[in-house]
């Protein structure tokens, strides 16, 4: 029987998307031994959480990788030529987030974090699980973080980073904004919300009876990185975004077409 409407999906890798993930990963090895080591240590650091807090939020992060996992697994059943792509993305919230200032005020550091833009590209459950393995191998090989505050690390970052992100983008195309507008305020409000994040998971760890000031205390110490840092980070997302939707509109299939809204009128 003919198939004239879709092609069938091939079984195995072609050679051209082999050496596109056999060059991420070794990318990926190279900027294991060209980051920056004489920094201060980036996220949370180790250590700084106590351990009831730290397992609290590897609990709370649990289900979010489950779904995610669950997820790509699907994804690369029907399609095996999205490797490169979850390859290139995982590679990108890697490099961008190695690159950190240091907040002394908060034991931590400030960095863009390239989860929004992952979360647009292939959702916020997939864009959790690549932000999570970055920051496992920044922990592990990098001594970035640590794997004690990991799962308040994997919050922060990838889960409100990515949900944040995505929903904004999700809700401003939605309203009809720009491509370019609505990657600008998703990275822009995803970046500011992974550090108002970090500044809870900091402020509920060590406050002792003083949690709002000190709270307020963490935000305002990473404010003058941090502000500018997210404007920087939502015009990379846009940027990158829109560049994409030039070369291959299909990746933003969902959210290329301004749908109506309430404010604009229903389309018969």
């Amino acid at each position: 029987m003919i198939q004239n409407r879709v092609n069938p999906v091939p079984t195995k890798i072609s050679d051209k998307n082999r050496k596109s993930v056999i060059q991420g990963a070794l990318t990926t090895v190279a900027l294991l031994f060209l980051a920056p080591k004489q920094i201060s240590a980036m996220h949370i650091a180790e250590g700084l959480l106590p351990a009831a807090w730290a397992i609290g939020w590897y609990i709370l992060a649990l289900p979010f990788l489950i779904v995610g996992v669950r997820m790509i697994s699907t994804r690369v059943k029907e399609d095996r030529r999205i490797l490169p792509l979850l390859g290139l993305v995982g590679a990108v919230v890697f490099l961008i987030s190695i690159f950190p200032i240091p907040v002394p005020v908060a034991g931590t550091s400030s960095h863009p974090c390239g989860t929004p833009l992952g979360a647009i590209l292939l959702g916020p459950f997939i864009s959790t699980v690549l932000g999570a393995i970055a920051l496992l191998f920044q922990a592990l090989f990098l001594s970035h973080g640590g794997l004690s505050t990991l799962g308040a690390n994997i919050i922060s970052m990838a889960v409100v980073g990515s949900f944040v992100g995505f929903g904004v983008f999700w809700l401003t195309r939605r309203f009809g904004a720009s491509l370019f507008l609505a990657a600008f305020a998703a990275g822009i409000i995803g970046d500011w919300a992974t550090y108002t994040m970090t500044s809870l998971e900091l402020a509920s760890g060590l406050s002792v009876g003083n949690f709002g000031e000190l709270w307020r205390t963490l935000i305002i110490g990473y404010a003058p990185t941090q502000l500018p840092l997210g404007v920087i980070e939502g015009l990379f997302t846009a940027a990158v975004v829109v560049a994409i939707a030039q070369r291959r509109p299909e990746l933003l299939s969902n959210f290329f077409a301004p749908k109506k809204t309430a404010f604009q009128g229903a389309t018969p």
